[in-house]
């Protein structure tokens, strides 16, 4: 039988406080939200198409299996039910019914609900169909690296409140596997958010509550409940800097790595609005009518080659040559890969497909090329911890030999990336490139072969800390313009600062707008500010 979290065991647990420790108000909400019988977590729904879409709920009962009843019609008609069905809800998924409801128009609101075999009814979502033919707008929100702990989910909230997105669109890092006090300290931690379990996440238990720990949140509940989401995890959903084969933040005493995978995968299915599609189908495309079609891809788990390392030693000449040989060797090994061959050769096809204004590449780390500027060891915060600092002073050793910051983006893969943007030119595809990870925000032109190949607009975090919190011995702007006059092809950098992209793609424009918060720390819908940036169709650059 597959483990499952326990019920009876669970309320014991939440009475006596998980690890002997007392549990506080928020964290003890998320576990009774879990266990409570009935609708525990709203509802939600995802991976839209032009008539159909999949919805999604948790329904909390002692049976081994509860029959709910999935109905949805028209925004602004409630009495004529269009489409819906049968599903269960059972212990061995944790209590999680997901359904396609097919038969829907294009390009059409519609909202749904789920009843229970009692007659009691899901709280009402409303979700969208993909359009069909000429398409004038379209509008993406488009979120990544939400790590609870560190503050509220208001980049949610004021998605929420400014309501102007056909689809949601989450790159990853919806959750982190961390221990309480990992990441962040203890002294970070926001009081009321504290995650459960407490331990690290490794067993499907162990997953399966964090993700409940999380969907207890009302921002990111209503965020699900108010608009379709395309999701693809990274790293986080399994644990730090995972690969194909392993992962830095797993240990052998965490038992084999192959058993996480696939517990991480099935809690991430389960909780999730996405289908159950297992093997050569973790990527998928998405047509908005003529206007664009979405490549999701998949670069972590599946096919990802291990990360390269290098930690040069020696005299200052002895360690510049380390790192041009690195550079040049095996840096520059092209049987490494991100995305592994089959994945590599259904992009390819796409970007190569007609009948699109744009291809929309959605993906998990940066595109895009960065080496550190020298200096910015000097501004480092006096209380960085140690290995930050130490991966400061290297980066800078290495900007200066030409080796990039961050060998887990694909500056790791220049082989790879090299097909991909090889591939986009071939294609003549207008390629904008959306992407999660860095926890800052970032616009640049994409070029291969001395040649335009697209651009990227890379988000900034929903919680989790930049840039600029381990260099505080400058501002955020100095800090952002030093990034940039140092990497020709990034347009310009916002370190500083939590939020979302707003993305509006029209026939001659795609634009993001970065929506920074005014805080994390306090529960709010607030913006501090915002930043746009642009490109028209055939420019294939930013218009700086």
């Amino acid at each position: 039988m597959p483990y499952q979290i326990d019920r009876r065991l669970l309320l014991k647990t939440a009475t006596l406080g998980l690890g002997g420790l007392a549990l506080p108000g928020g964290a003890l909400a998320a576990m009774q939200a879990a266990l409570t019988p009935g609708f525990s977590h709203n509802v939600a729904s995802g991976e839209p198409s032009q008539r159909s879409v999949l919805l999604w709920t948790r329904y909390v009962s002692d049976k081994s299996e509860s029959k709910l009843r999935a109905e949805i019609w028209e925004e602004g008609t409630p009495a004529k039910i269009v489409s819906g069905g049968e599903v269960s809800a059972s212990p061995a998924r944790d209590h999680i019914a997901k359904i396609v409801v097919k038969g829907l128009k294009p390009g059409k609101r519609y909202n749904y609900h789920f009843i229970a075999p009692d007659g009691t009814k899901s709280p009402v979502g409303r979700t969208k169909t993909l359009p069909e033919g000429d398409v004038a707008k379209y509008r993406m929100a488009v979120f990544s690296c939400s790590n609870m702990p560190f503050g509220y989910f208001n980049a949610y909230a004021h998605a929420n409140a400014a309501d102007d997105f056909d689809l949601v669109l989450h790159l990853g890092d919806y959750l982190y596997e961390y221990q309480r006090g990992n990441y962040p300290s203890a002294k970070d931690v926001v009081a009321e958010r504290l995650i459960e379990p407490a331990g690290e996440i490794v067993a499907l238990a162990d997953y399966r509550l964090r993700y409940a720990s999380y969907r207890a949140d009302p921002d990111l509940q209503k965020l699900h409940a108010m608009q379709p989401m395309i999701a693809m995890w990274d790293d986080h959903e399994f644990t730090n800097d995972a690969y194909a084969t392993g992962a830095q933040n797993h240990q052998a005493n965490e038992g084999d790595w192959g058993a996480r995978k696939i517990a991480a995968e099935r809690a991430y299915r389960e909780w999730m609005p996405v289908s159950d599609r297992i093997g050569d189908a973790y990527w998928s495309k998405y047509a908005i009518g003529n206007l664009a079609e979405i490549q999701l891809t998949e670069s972590r788990v599946v096919a990802r080659s291990k990360q390269l390392s290098i930690d040069p030693k020696g005299d200052a000449d002895e360690i510049m040559r380390q790192l041009k040989v690195f550079r040049d060797g095996a840096l520059q090994d092209a049987s490494r890969t991100m995305l592994g061959a089959t994945q590599e050769q259904w992009l390819a096809k796409r970007f190569a497909a007609k009948g699109k204004r744009w291809n929309v590449w959605a993906q998990q780390t940066i595109v895009a090329s960065l080496v550190q500027p020298q200096g910015l060891e000097n501004w480092l915060a006096p209380d960085v911890p140690s290995f930050v600092k130490e991966r400061v002073i290297r980066g800078a050793l290495a900007g200066k030999a030409g080796v990039p910051s961050n060998l887990d983006a694909w500056d790791g893969y220049p082989a790879a990336r090299a097909k991909a943007l090889s591939a986009a030119q071939a294609g003549n595809a207008d390629l904008v490139v959306l992407t999660g990870d860095t926890h800052n925000a970032w616009a640049f032109d994409l070029s291969h072969d001395g040649k335009a190949a697209g651009v990227e607009f890379a988000g900034q975090s929903v919680t989790s800390p930049g840039l600029e919190s381990s260099f505080t011995g400058t501002d955020s702007a100095t800090l952002s313009k030093t990034l940039a006059s140092s990497n020709p092809g990034l347009a310009w950098a916002g370190a500083g600062g939590r939020g979302y992209m707003a993305v509006e793609l029209t026939p001659d424009k795609a634009i993001s707008e970065w929506r920074f918060t005014d805080s994390i720390k306090t529960r709010s819908s607030t913006l501090t500010g915002t930043k746009r940036m642009e490109t028209r169709h055939g420019m294939r650059k930013l218009i700086r």
